[in-house]
């Protein structure tokens, strides 16, 4: 299993048992296990370290485990505090519970269940402090290391509060799944949370569209010299090379679902096995895996497992396309014009004042990747002067899409073009808007008023009168 970073303490005045325990832990993938004999030392250690969970005896000599109990509940009740006895009493169950106790074990008790408390434990503390820094992120509005985003060119407020959930989760070792359409940059994020995490091991992508289980197998785990036809010597797969680090899984909804029976274990036991092995090896590779598509969307259509989507999306990033950022055009165009200039041995050409209004009027079904190969495009066709616009028109009839969302305002110098098509009137718009509100809303006319910013009786009224609209 994966190494966990947090700290336990564990409480005994029985040696054998604090030796035990601690191996036990150790065993398990809890790597920081402190170890405590006499009660009177605990509230000093905890005030000089930080500590996540502490396993308490609750009768020991000096300074009894009630006490102590009461006494960390009060001045750390952000510590969970597993407690071990041997009175199977259901009052003192109670009394310790009430008194702050995250669990109550009864001596002996089984290693599984003493393992499985003291996770737990562990990871409500994690989503404690994930939603401490969160909050405390979302007062201060800034990301904390720009530098780690450096490679993602935006100005968009969706964008930088993405960053600041990063910065909060990117420590944690839970899996993180990134979705967003193809070419807002996925992968880009992946890179991020690497980087943010302070892991010291490689970051290793892996495209899984396409692979059978066969190739997913020998990609992912690897082989032992033998297993196959062709198997002339060892190899190790992706999941070795990234020890220490990030495996990025790409298009992830492709997976087969054998395949997903074996990722799902490498998830759940953090182990795996080589084709042609029966010993298991252990990971403790940060998993990072992402898609073009909803998975849930795939898990209510069977084709993925529920089991691994919820394993998959314990951290949980949505990338908007760029017709949702329409502000990060400028900067992206004036990172691609000299991008593609360099590449192609050429000035950087000027951009007409119509480019930018020009661009935002269109839905970039490829988004940044698409805006970015139009722009290299165009800088290939370029010879003087000012950049022509007829390679990005050729590009945008092609695609045939609008932006619905281009009548945002732009920092961009120029006059604003209008839109392309016609307008609908007043009348057809009011109608447009009544009946997305009621669609979101699921026929809910309270909700649907609320998302217009009308009452529900000026919704009815409106409904009275054009009775087509609920249809």
């Amino acid at each position: 299993m994966s190494a966990c970073y947090e700290k336990v303490l564990l409480v005994d005045d029985e040696q054998s048992i604090l030796l035990g325990s601690r191996t036990l832990l150790r065993s398990a993938g809890i790597m920081e296990v402190l170890t405590l004999d006499d009660s009177r030392k605990v509230m000093p250690l905890i005030e000089r370290e930080e500590v996540d969970v502490v396993v308490l005896d609750l009768f020991m000599p000096y300074l009894g485990g009630r006490e102590l109990l009461a006494e960390i509940s009060r001045e750390h009740p952000h510590i969970p505090i597993v407690v071990i006895t041997a009175a199977d009493e259901l009052e003192t169950a109670v009394d310790c519970m009430k008194a702050g106790a995250f669990d109550y074990l009864v001596k002996p008790v089984e290693r599984t269940r003493l393992i499985s408390s003291v996770k737990k434990a562990i990871e409500i503390c994690r989503l404690k402090n994930q939603m401490s820094d969160l909050k405390k992120q979302f007062f201060q509005k800034k990301v904390e290391a720009p530098e780690t985003f450096s490679s993602i060119i935006t100005v968009s407020e969706k964008m930088t509060s993405i960053f600041q959930y990063i910065e909060v989760v990117a420590r944690s070792n839970e899996a993180v799944l990134v979705t967003g359409e193809t070419g807002v940059g996925k992968e880009l994020v992946a890179r991020a949370v690497h980087k943010a995490s302070g892991l010291k091991g490689n970051f290793v992508p892996v495209n899984v569209a396409g692979l059978d289980d066969t190739l997913f197998s020998d990609t992912l785990f690897g082989h032992h010299k033998g297993a196959f036809t062709g198997a002339e010597k060892a190899r190790e797969g992706m999941i070795a090379q990234a020890a220490g680090g990030t495996l990025f899984l790409d298009e992830i909804g492709d997976l087969p679902e054998v395949s997903q029976v074996k990722l799902l274990r490498l998830l759940q036991e953090r182990e795996y096995y080589a084709i042609g092995s029966d010993v298991p090896r252990k990971s403790n590779a940060r998993i990072v895996a992402a898609n073009n598509r909803c998975l849930r969307d795939l898990v209510q259509q069977g084709k993925f497992r529920k089991d691994l989507y919820y394993r998959l999306c314990t951290h949980y990033v949505t990338i908007p396309p760029l017709r949702e950022r329409i502000e990060d055009i400028p900067h992206l165009l004036d990172h691609f014009l000299k991008k593609a200039a360099n590449a192609l041995g050429k000035e950087v050409p000027l951009l007409p004042s119509q480019a930018i209004p020009l661009l935002a009027n269109y839905a970039f079904p490829g988004n940044v990747r698409e805006l970015e190969a139009m722009v290299h495009d165009a800088v290939a066709r370029h010879k003087s002067g000012t950049l022509s616009l007829e390679s990005f028109k050729r590009s945008m009839k092609a695609g045939k899409e609008l932006n619905p969302g281009a009548a945002a305002e732009l920092p961009a110098a120029g006059a604003t073009a209008a839109p392309a098509g016609p307008l609908p009137t007043l009348k057809e718009a009011e109608e447009i808007l009544v009946r997305e509100a009621l669609r979101r809303a699921q026929g809910n006319q309270g909700i649907a008023a609320s998302l217009l910013g009308i009452t529900r009786t000026a919704l009815n009224k409106r409904l009275k009168k054009e009775p087509a609209l609920l249809l």
